[in-house]
């Protein structure tokens, strides 16, 4: 059978539509290491993408209740995304969303980012207000991180330290910061935590591992960031930031497959996250396995279920190369 990238976006979206309970969509566009991702890699990408969120089921403004979001009406899903914001994700411009909604013929909901951790936790004021200016949510995710090098311990940053409360004076002076914006925020901490291409995932401390830390038949690398994750969370709302709907995010694919790296280990729980999401990726390079939506998506909610069934689930990041 021929594949192309226009035929899965068609089918995503359709398959997607079967699930009452995924209530956001977003892409993630960009092409940086020529992967391709962007919608307008091919005039068929671009139609078959604009085509599918053409439709009134997908809404483009974010509803909030007490300032947490909360799911559109029956039915209807999110559609957002990252619009490009360069290799680093944090080059946040309004040209670079209005790029984004011209291509694929509709305003978005929210703006995806990545806020990076680097030397120290600083608030993105910046960047926030140019997406609320540009008059979409924004959607930060904080990157625990000091470098850009993937698959490797971080050199600098250590989520024991977290927990320790080392890094609490920058959590608590973000956390201030966003309470100060006085508009609602999309947070999420540890993105695609069961993949070990970033230095959250456990297999950097201790893996299945479970007589180092805390809880004795609980595997140490899950638990560590599930307890630095508890700690942020707690902090920003001991400041009164309660403008934040926290997200937690997991790939479908669990790297390395062991075990203890389920994301049922590494959730925080019920009382601390308020969505649960999820990255379902086609091929993002010519040659890669081509697994059909249909069973991309299974997969994904069965373990969206197996995580929590009280929260509303997102697709946080899609994408495919051009075949």
């Amino acid at each position: 059978m021929l594949h192309s990238k226009s035929k899965w976006i068609k089918a995503y979206f359709e398959e997607a539509a079967q699930y009452q309970d995924i209530h956001a969509l977003s892409w993630w566009n960009e092409n940086f290491d020529a992967t391709f991702l962007k919608i307008n890699s091919g005039k068929r990408s671009r139609n078959a993408y604009r085509e599918a969120v053409a439709s009134d089921v997908y809404v483009s403004e974010c509803i909030f209740s007490n300032d947490k979001l909360v799911p559109p009406p029956q039915g209807m899903k999110y559609i957002a995304a990252f619009p490009d914001f360069g290799g680093t994700e944090d080059h946040v411009s309004e040209a670079a969303i209005r790029a984004f909604e011209e291509d694929c013929g509709k305003p978005i909901a929210w703006a995806y980012f990545s806020n990076n951790w680097l030397d120290s936790l600083v608030f993105p004021r910046q960047d926030v207000q140019t997406i609320l200016s540009a008059g979409k949510t924004p959607f930060i995710r904080i990157m625990f991180r000091s470098e850009f090098e993937e698959n490797k311990k971080d050199p600098s940053l250590n989520l024991l330290d977290v927990i320790n409360g080392k890094h609490d004076a920058a959590i608590a002076a973000w956390a201030n910061e966003a309470r100060n914006i006085h508009a609602p925020l999309l947070v999420e901490f540890g993105t695609e935590v069961n993949g070990q291409w970033f230095p959250w995932n456990g297999i950097y401390y201790g893996g299945g591992e479970q007589a180092l830390y805390g809880q004795p038949d609980y595997p140490d690398g899950p638990e560590i960031f599930r307890d630095a994750y508890r700690h942020l969370i707690a902090l920003c709302r001991a400041q009164g930031a309660n403008n934040l709907t926290w997200f937690y995010h997991f790939d479908v694919n669990d790297d390395p497959e062991a075990w203890w790296n389920d994301p049922t280990y590494y959730y925080p729980g019920d009382d601390y996250i308020d969505w649960i999401g999820v990255s379902t990726y086609g091929p993002m390079q010519r040659g890669d396995d081509y697994i059909e939506p249909a069973e991309r998506l299974k997969k994904a909610h069965d373990r969206l279920v197996r995580i929590s069934k009280n929260k509303p689930y997102a697709v946080l990041e899609f994408g495919i190369t051009e075949l």
